[in-house]
């Protein structure tokens, strides 16, 4: 039975229904807030957390559910109430309370069970049963402060995940930021069926964090992102000592690589024919109280899908419809710390972005990562890149955009296996980092394709064409133009 058990319902658990719920398990049990009262917490006798029970959703944006628990959440509608529990780490009695409350909370309110073999009931759980050996297992004290976390060590913050897609909750990302505030990294460990959502492979930046993958068939563990083979060794997750500079890698990670190399024409993940287009970009604004913030990702959005996000929120599953006037109103509030949303796309076309805004000496930067998912037989509009550069110069002063190209997943997850990288497609240079190039050495550079100017005549910025992603060799193009605009005019 999974650690994370979801109550998808109707209508809001109001408190007595928590209540009611979470004392299904027997009324030997305690039960208590945590997270500034943002989670309750079930705890057996001696004060352990057994089950912990985050604040519940509403989510107003078709298809999350079906995105991140799979085709059997499909048919919730929208809106939809989301109560997450995640039982103790290897404690019995607490997988069974938190499908136990979930079953309950569905009743009172309405709704169906994730994963589904928790919502049948089991032999019901005796009132004090397990409270010996199976409670002692349960989070000690400094875990408990982060529910997500399950191992923590001196260096490294473990959390156990076994769920179709991990996407960025607000569990993780609490334990992420608690991870970062005591300078421990953060190591998921998954099945070798579990996926990250894109917001949860950028949040891996930087060794030691890592994606651990159990090895069902070769036993041991795996590097989901790099294939290396892994052990536990001094509080943590490492690579497994083989000749200098090489490290084994996992024969599961390599399924599946042959006739998966490049991106144009009839590539594919695994030949399939998927692609993802990936837009990197940032902008900088003037810090004016008139600012709204979110109008360059619009932009790109729209120019890429014909409308603007579906919704976003500052964690998964994604809440809110999108708003920029939200995401300003936001972003106020937080300032002058930084502020992180994700927003998504509708169902029937895969798109998710990352959004970070944050006050810097230059003004307000908007960095954003933006990916679209293509099947067989669907096209990447690339000829709509060098019209949205020009918008992304002339209108929200763009600083720079790298667009690229690769053979993956049209619903934009990662699987623990070998994906050929990204090809680059195109790059663009906003007005002043062209001015500080030299509009000259901007204009003249060595690839075969000429630039595209952007905007103004007297100010423009710069399109740079790479290729169609079909050929790895843009590689060498993309390279060649940094050395050459990064030299002295």
């Amino acid at each position: 039975m999974t650690k994370d058990v979801i109550a998808l319902t109707e209508r809001m658990p109001d408190v007595w229904s928590l209540v009611a719920g979470l004392f299904a398990g027997g009324p030997d049990l305690d039960v208590r807030s945590a997270g500034e009262g943002a989670v309750i917490q079930m705890c057996d006798e001696a004060g352990r957390p057994l089950v912990s029970v985050e604040a519940p959703q509403l989510v107003r944006v078709a298809g999350e559910a079906a995105r991140l628990l799979g085709p059997e959440a499909g048919g919730t509608g929208v809106p939809v109430w989301w109560t997450e529990a995640r039982a103790a780490t290897g404690v019995e009695r607490a997988e069974l309370l938190a499908a136990s409350f979930a079953r309950r909370l569905a009743r009172l309110c309405g709704g169906s069970v994730w994963p589904p073999e928790a919502a049948a009931d089991p032999e019901a759980v005796q009132p004090g049963a397990g409270a010996g050996a199976g409670a002692g297992a349960a989070s000690a004290a400094p875990a408990a402060a982060q529910p997500a976390v399950d191992v923590l060590t001196e260096r490294t913050a473990v959390v156990l995940q076994d769920r179709p897609v991990v996407a960025m909750t607000a569990w993780l990302s609490d334990a992420i930021r608690a991870a970062a505030a005591s300078d421990r990294a953060v190591q998921i460990v998954t099945p070798a069926t579990s996926r990250l959502s894109l917001p949860t492979r950028l949040s891996l930046t930087g060794l030691p964090s890592r994606w651990v993958v159990r090895d069902e068939e070769g036993g041991g563990y795996y590097d989901g992102l790099s294939g290396a083979l892994l052990r536990w060794h001094d509080g943590g997750f490492t690579p497994v000592e083989a000749e200098p500079e090489r490290t084994p890698v996992a024969r599961a990670f390599l399924e599946g690589a042959e006739g998966a190399e490049g991106t144009g024409g009839t590539g594919g993940t695994g030949g399939t024919g998927e692609r993802q287009l990936t837009l990197s970009f940032r902008t900088v604004h003037a810090a004016e109280e008139r600012l709204v913030l979110g109008g360059p990702l619009e932009a790109a959005w729209t120019a890429v899908t014909g409308g603007p996000p579906e919704g976003w929120s500052t964690a998964e599953p994604v809440n809110l419809p999108w708003s920029c006037e939200a995401l300003t109103a936001l972003a106020r509030d937080r300032a002058p710390e930084s502020t992180w949303v994700v927003a998504v796309g509708r169902a029937d076309r895969p798109a998710i972005a990352t959004l970070r805004v944050a006050r810097t000496a230059r003004g307000v930067e908007q960095d954003v990562t933006l990916a679209f998912g293509y099947g067989p037989g669907e096209k990447p509009p690339l000829d709509v890149l060098p019209d949205l550069a020009a918008t992304l110069v002339t209108e929200h002063r763009l600083q720079s955009l790298l667009v690229q190209l690769r053979a993956a997943r049209r619903d934009l997850s990662l699987p623990a296996r070998f994906e050929p990288p990204a090809v680059p497609v195109g790059f663009a240079l906003g007005a002043d980092e062209a001015q500080e190039v030299g509009l000259t050495f901007a204009r003249r550079t060595p690839l075969p394709a000429r630039p595209v100017p952007l905007g103004p005549e007297a100010r423009p910025g710069f399109y740079y064409p790479l290729g169609d992603g079909g050929s790895p060799s843009s590689w060498a193009l993309f390279e060649q133009l940094m050395r050459h605009l990064r030299q002295p005019d």
